[in-house]
């Protein structure tokens, strides 16, 4: 990855800071800004002031950033860059702090001599952070001392004043912020939501130091990789078998740089991250569409120049046990919607394409044996992928994928609108009779799955719809999967997982969220999987009689009514419980606790489905190891 050149100090001032409009719509109407007012929306305060760090680094001046989430709530954000200008802007007679922090649409990534690549080029940055919040300290380090202003919902509480000095070569920037909590449903940072976005930043700025501090729980992280994507991949597939090393190219062109890292693995999972200006493009663009058309395209160059026997490959092929980092850097981005997770640029495509296609081509015809590899690979893919049509139609016949015919074993619920419908997937049997006769019948449907489902790790989607128990979920649900994956299609929006508290229960549900999160990944980001809390334990004595969910509660109780004379009941199995008891304590809304599963890290989640599922036994082994000492309650 290429910086560009450090320019001189006297480059970057308030004059360099043009204004675009006022800062007034923002408190009235924040979704427009920064998305959503919930646990996204939040988040995003942060990644707006990192993003301008991140903006520092890449003019390269900037090589260590770092957050701090603290007990009070307020977070820090903290640079080594420049500081902000703090002379007076010419034009509005505001130092240029003041204009940063107060102005929409105001920096000096709108002016291509100060920063030529940006993140934030929708400018409304660190400005619609200060809105947002109900207080804000800024601090600048810079000609020798230290500024400091403070800010109340946007507006200056302060004058910009000097208090400190610090030596001339101490620069930076500091901004902490307490958000306000009359505009977010929670006000509550995740550590690791922070952490997921702080790591990919280190990947793709290699060189650079990220540390993210956690003062409510005593966690620490720290990000630098002097590799940069080629690390990504590499951590990407740590406990995967990859067939090559990772490849890499990075190619600049009419002002576009382009860098890309791939690796193919022994597994059937693709793990596919694009990037543009160091934004995470969750929904690709025109950068992912060009490289996907590349790729496919020079396979197929391949196969048929080496007069290999094959058939013709698809996407879907070439992208099987795929581990690809794209990352562009574009001066002008065109991102789609405030939170640029789709990039537009229409040229981009093509330039994608020409670079892959060229380099990606000359790299398999200089390395046959990689080529080879690869290219066998996607060729079993493509077999598979027949196979698992095959598989699809005979199932469909079979009636157990027919939209149409709903599985027998399903009790479905009378109430017809999804949004109101949950679904119990209960292990056995005898707890699936017992949620049958204690469930809410108008909206509550239950399935009882028969043993251990398949563990999709280790197969590809023929093998799954050889599976009777995952076709006769995959039915129920009504999304299917793979390429006819229709998330509006879902007939239940709680999905709740509901097996027992034992090692049996734990792996289970283990296999259903592998399968949740590769083959429906969508359901969990549309938060539709839960899983439900079934007590542990039953307290009685006397005529008192209580629940507990777990160990604290129990010590909790026991402390309150003595342990003389109470009896304690460990449940180990749903089917312990009659239906009334059942409805009670783990099916009741109004009663009960369910747990929603979120995708917080999915670099993290994906390492850990992999080292619990997948083939590689020592990694599972280290880990084992190292946590055993956490487990209670281990039922053998």
């Amino acid at each position: 990855m290429q910086q560009s050149t450090p320019q001189s100090e006297s480059s970057y001032e308030a004059k360099d800071i043009q204004v675009l409009a006022g800062l007034s719509a923002v408190r009235k109407r924040p979704a427009m800004y920064i998305g959503s007012t919930d646990i996204k929306g939040l988040h995003h305060l942060v990644y707006e002031a990192v993003d301008n760090s991140i903006d520092e680094a890449l003019a390269g001046f900037c090589n260590k950033i770092s957050i701090a989430i603290q007990k009070d709530g307020f977070i820090t954000v903290s640079d080594n860059g420049r500081g902000i200008p703090v002379d007076m802007h010419p034009k509005l007679n505001k130092s240029g702090v003041e204009v940063v922090m107060t102005k929409l649409h105001a920096g000096g990534k709108f002016d291509k001599k100060v920063y030529k690549v940006s993140g934030g080029l929708h400018g409304v940055g660190i400005s619609v952070t200060n809105a947002l919040s109900k207080e804000m300290v800024v601090q600048v380090k810079r000609n020798g001392k230290i500024y400091q202003q403070k800010y109340n919902y946007g507006k200056p509480l302060t004058q910009l004043e000097i208090i400190g000095d610090v030596e001339q070569k101490d620069t930076g920037t500091t901004v902490k912020f307490l958000p306000d909590e009359h505009i977010f449903s929670t006000t509550d940072f995740s550590f690791e939501i922070l952490s997921s976005r702080l790591r990919e930043l280190a990947f793709l700025n290699k060189g650079i130091k990220i540390v993210i501090e956690d003062e409510r729980a005593d966690k620490k992280n720290e990000f630098n990789y002097d590799g940069g994507i080629v690390s990504f991949v590499e951590y990407l597939n740590k406990n995967k078998n990859p067939l090559h090393k990772v490849i890499y190219f990075s190619r600049a062109k009419n002002g576009v740089q382009f860098e890309y890292a791939i690796q193919y693995n022994d597994g059937y999972q693709e793990n596919f991250f694009s990037f543009a200006n160091t934004i995470n493009t969750y929904e690709g663009g025109t950068h992912l569409i060009g490289f996907k058309t590349a790729l496919t395209r020079v396979m197929n160059n391949y196969i048929e120049k080496n007069n290999l026997k094959g058939m013709k490959l698809t996407s879907e092929d070439v992208r099987e046990g795929l581990t690809a980092v794209i990352s562009i850097k574009v001066p002008e981005p065109q991102f789609e919607g405030q939170t640029k997770t789709k990039l537009g640029n229409s040229e981009i495509k093509g330039l994608v394409d020409s670079i892959v296609n060229d380099t990606l081509g000359s790299y398999l015809e200089e390395t046959p044996q990689i080529a080879k590899a690869v290219v066998y690979k996607c060729i079993n893919a493509a077999h598979a992928r027949e196979a698992a049509q095959k598989a699809r139609e005979l199932t469909r016949r079979k009636g157990a994928l027919n939209h149409g015919s709903l599985p027998g074993k399903l009790a479905d619920c009378s109430e017809q609108n999804p949004e109101k419908c949950e679904l119990f997937i209960v292990e056995g049997d005898s707890a699936g009779g017992s949620a049958k006769q204690g469930r809410n019948r108008e909206f509550q449907a239950v399935l009882p799955l028969r043993g251990k489902i398949l563990n999709v790790e280790k197969a590809r989607l023929n093998k799954i719809f050889e599976n009777e128990e995952i076709t006769t979920m995959i039915t129920a649900i009504g999304t299917s999967v793979g390429e006819e994956f229709e998330i509006k299609k879902a007939r239940y929006h709680k999905l709740i997982i509901m097996t027992d508290a034992d090692v049996d229960g734990s792996h289970i549900r283990t296999l259903l969220l592998t399968f949740f999160y590769r083959h429906m990944q969508q359901l969990i980001e549309a938060g539709y999987i839960y899983i439900a809390q079934p007590p542990l334990y039953k307290i009685t004595k006397a005529k008192f009689s209580k629940y507990a969910y777990n160990n604290e509660e129990l010590e909790k109780l026991l402390s309150e009514i003595g342990r003389d004379g109470a009896t304690i009941q460990r449940y180990k199995g749903l089917g312990e419980m009659n239906p009334e008891q059942l409805w009670e304590t783990t099916m009741d809304p109004g009663n009960r606790t369910i747990l929603q599963v979120t995708l917080e890290d999915a670099v993290e989640a994906d390492k850990m489905f992999t080292l619990l599922m997948g083939d590689e036994v020592e990694p599972r082994r280290k880990f084992i190891e190292m946590h055993a000492k956490e487990v209670v309650n281990l039922d053998i």
